[in-house]
């Protein structure tokens, strides 16, 4: 590890757009010049899975350890039990055995994203790190003795989430409003423990980061540092990693990795060109080069499918990828639907919009109105005779066709298409 690739990291944060607040930023930058610093992320185990939203935390890290520096990933199974206050109402506390097996599948997920393989000569691989296992043995007069007295309440109350819960209807526990201090004694536990220097996290959690610099400088004397990313919009309003499906989560159990490549792929051109920096790892150049080639052929949708194939390929892995891209190809009739397994097929027509069929099989015709692909049978038998219906992507010319025992896919389905873009999937039932 080189000085300039240890401190040089702060500059492609920065190109990136990735840092959105840093404490003393020209001290950070010679911390980091002075060799390998252990810093860490937390993540609180609210649901079974991260979503899309967490992934912006880790191409942070990623940066950080390509760099040289130590990852240590945080899963608070302490914090986890508590929750970050929210600005509009109490979080619902969830039984420590579920909160237990989302920190283990947390972890799970976490490993592609930071876990190196062996030829990564000089590069860390992540420390894993449970906030239960020093937050729960601390008693109740420790807790108020040994950490609650460095805390200020009227620095507390200023926290946005706090102030706003204070003047609401709904106002708020001591439970939620204790949250910032077992955050920042992580900070302090971890720099005990791991000689950790610096704490990353979304500019929700800046009052948190700082909580936990203090603390440590309270109670150790040592000089320690935070950085923060900035909030990530769609250019429309509506909330990021969101879909009419609801979040976009990083388990495939939860988002199949078809749907996952296409949340990327379907993009807004704006949106697209804006994430493309934070979420690619590509050089400076290639990303303009995307960006000016989105801006002069938009149609291309190039910067949404550099998106795509790169965070699939990161979450899921090479043949995740390969068969979401395939299972593109092959719905839209540019490649044989035979190349697609069970699996894959099911969760793309699952994600296209799809209805199960029961007994007697109806008819092209009905298929196309049970479906929503047309209005009406009479728009069904129009788009038949002008040439506009297909069947597992073969044109169909006789509006009363009943498809026979050959036509279904495996795992039962067939793959109706109206024109060049209109899907859906027919599944047979009992």
């Amino acid at each position: 590890m080189t000085t300039s690739s240890a401190s040089g990291v702060i500059d492609e944060l920065h190109r990136r757009g990735l840092i959105a607040q840093s404490t003393d930023e020209a001290a950070l930058r010679a911390h980091l010049a002075e060799g390998p610093v252990a810093f860490y992320c937390g993540v609180d185990p609210t649901a079974p899975s991260l979503h899309v939203g967490h992934l912006v935390q880790y191409m942070v890290m990623r940066a950080l350890q390509r760099a040289g520096h130590q990852p240590v990933v945080l899963v608070g199974g302490a914090t986890g039990l508590i929750g970050d206050p929210r600005p509009t109402a109490e979080r619902q506390l969830n039984d420590p055995e579920v909160v237990a097996g989302w920190v283990a599948s947390i972890r799970k997920q976490v490993a592609p994203l930071l876990e190196l393989p062996a030829e990564a000569d000089g590069l860390k691989g992540p420390i894993y790190v449970d906030n239960l296992d020093w937050t729960g043995p601390l008693s109740a007069i420790d807790f108020l003795r040994d950490i609650g007295k460095h805390f200020r309440v009227s620095q507390m109350l200023a926290k946005e989430a706090v102030s706003a819960r204070l003047n609401s209807e709904a106002g708020i526990s001591y439970t939620e409003f204790s949250y910032q201090i077992l955050q920042a004694n992580d900070f302090r536990e971890l720099h005990r423990r791991h000689g950790v220097t610096l704490q990353t996290g979304g500019s929700d959690q800046w009052g948190n980061l700082t909580a936990g610099i203090d603390l440590v400088r309270r109670t150790s004397g040592a000089k320690v540092h935070a950085l923060s990313t900035p909030l990530v919009t769609k250019s429309d309003g509506t909330k990021f990693g969101k879909t009419e499906g609801g979040a976009v989560w990083l388990d495939p159990e939860l988002t199949s990795p078809y749907a996952f490549f296409q949340f990327w792929l379907n993009a807004d051109d704006a949106d697209a060109r804006a994430w493309l920096p934070l979420y690619s790892e590509r050089p400076a150049e290639e990303l303009a080069a995307l960006i000016t080639e989105s801006l002069e052929r938009p149609a291309a949708r190039t910067a949404q499918r550099a998106l795509a194939e790169e965070l699939t390929l990161l979450v899921h892995g090479p043949d995740q990828l390969r068969q979401a891209e395939a299972a593109g190809r092959a719905l839209f009739g540019r490649e044989d639907l035979a190349t697609l397994d069970a699996g894959t097929l099911g969760s793309a027509l699952q994600e296209a919009g799809s209805i199960t069929v029961d007994g007697d099989v109806p008819t092209v015709a009905q298929l196309l109105q049970q479906t929503g692909l047309v209005g009406s049978l009479s728009d069904a038998r129009r788009t038949v005779k002008e040439g506009g219906a297909y069947l597992n992507n073969e044109r169909v010319t006789d509006a009363d066709l009943v498809p026979g025992e050959d036509a279904w896919l495996p795992g039962g389905w067939l793959v109706l298409r109206r024109g060049r873009r209109s899907i859906a999937g027919v599944r047979r039932g009992s």
